[in-house]
């Protein structure tokens, strides 16, 4: 027996060998599972109202905000997002597919650029953002092809411009914004825990209009940092009734190839199309007050943020379209969107199964579906007993 063990430990080898070719020409075991695509209609689908998108620059190159819409004329006012990007994610490129998307379902997306790399201090943004989407709603008031519509804005940021758009929220009215009727914070982040910290300093939320809808979204990948982000911005939106916000997270799922990954980076959806450096920007002009500070302002730590933004912008620039955004980030918004501009709360939103759904994989296993909840209202402190009779008291007992 001693002498054939070699001749058998071959001929398993080769047996297992001859398996493993085998499946390997298998194309069952080939071919992973794929990932929904776009689908073709609905929120988040491809039925397109418009091919062309017009891209403009509003203002100079001090002071530039970036307008998106379906080309041509509009027959009716367009309803309006105001997009604050991530903290260093200055070019448009950057969310390009989400940008033309949105412009192509009839949106008019309005990007203003709050910061210049290097030169443009945290403290600073919300600040440069009001002036910034002010002065883009002024010019395209009265352009037919822009046509905003002030009753139908919404304003959506993404990580260190989650707190900016919340912010645009809080100051609408004294800064003579139109009061948006919905707030989405996408991976909400870079808020500064205080005054001295290198970050965004919230305003006073409890000022956000009680009619407005609030959205927090984040992913299961790094989440701690976003939820706790997101249960700040709306506990300390006040005004707003629990009923019209609303927490969703994306999951990630690796049933099959390409898996599908909920990071802080995933709102990100580049596309070359909409590089800002090759849309013409009209230069500052002659004596211009912001462009002097700029070119006076040196470097220096508080133009930061803490944390690994610049990881976060070069994630955020490669970061691959998918189902994530045509199921998860784009038709959360548009929905969002579609219930807050005709009226109905965040808690029908989560009603609608439609919003939770995010398909099935090629061999019809589902996709996991995103989770949305609307925040626990505040336990009722509980009321202080009175002290009791000493007929009612509890007698001890003794032991024996």
């Amino acid at each position: 027996m001693s002498a054939r063990r070699p001749f058998l430990l071959m001929s398993r080898i080769a047996a297992r060998f001859a398996l493993a070719l085998t499946l390997a020409a298998s194309p069952a075991s080939v071919m992973a599972a794929t990932p929904p695509v776009q689908p073709k209609e609905g929120p988040g689908g491809s039925d397109y109202v418009a091919s062309e998108v017009t891209k403009r620059v509003i203002g100079n190159a001090s002071a530039a905000s970036f307008a998106f819409h379906a080309a041509g004329q509009a027959a009716n006012p367009r309803p309006v997002i105001v997009f604050l990007h991530a903290w260093g994610a200055v070019n448009p490129q950057s969310y390009g597919g989400l940008i033309e998307h949105l412009a192509r379902k009839g949106y008019l997306v309005v990007w203003p650029r709050y910061q210049e790399v290097g030169k443009t201090r945290p403290v600073d943004a919300t600040a440069n953002a009001s002036s910034l989407v002010k002065a883009a709603f002024e010019e395209l008031a009265s352009d037919a092809e822009a046509k905003p519509d002030p009753e139908r804005v919404a304003f959506v940021g993404h990580l260190a411009g989650a707190p900016v758009a919340v912010n645009l929220a809080a100051q609408a009215k004294t800064d003579g914004l139109p009061v948006p009727k919905l707030v989405v914070a996408l991976t909400p982040g870079g808020i500064a825990s205080d005054a001295k910290a290198r970050g965004i300093l919230l305003a006073d939320l409890k000022q956000i209009d009680p009619a407005t809808m609030m959205v927090t979204m984040t992913g299961d990948r790094d989440h701690l940092p976003s939820d706790r982000a997101a249960k700040r911005i709306l506990k300390e939106a006040e005004a707003v009734p629990n009923e019209r916000k609303l927490m969703i997270r994306a999951l990630s799922d690796d049933h099959g190839f390409p898996a599908l990954s909920a990071t802080l980076a995933s709102p990100g959806a580049p596309k070359e199309a909409y590089d800002g450096t090759k849309i013409k920007i009209p230069p500052a002009p002659p004596g211009d007050p912001r462009a002097e500070r700029l070119k006076r302002q040196k470097w220096s730590a508080d133009l930061v943020l803490t944390g690994e933004q610049t990881v976060l912008v070069a994630q955020i620039g490669n970061n691959a379209i998918d189902t994530l955004d045509y199921l998860g980030f784009w038709k959360t918004l548009e929905m969002a969107a579609n219930a807050a501009f005709s009226g109905k709360d965040a808690q029908a939103l989560r009603n609608d199964p439609a919003l939770t759904d995010m398909g099935r994989w090629s061999d019809t296993w589902p996709v996991r579906r995103l989770t949305a909840e609307l925040p626990r209202a505040d336990a009722a402190p509980v009321a202080a007993r009175a002290p009791l009779a000493p007929t009612k008291a509890p007698v001890t007992r003794r032991k024996r």
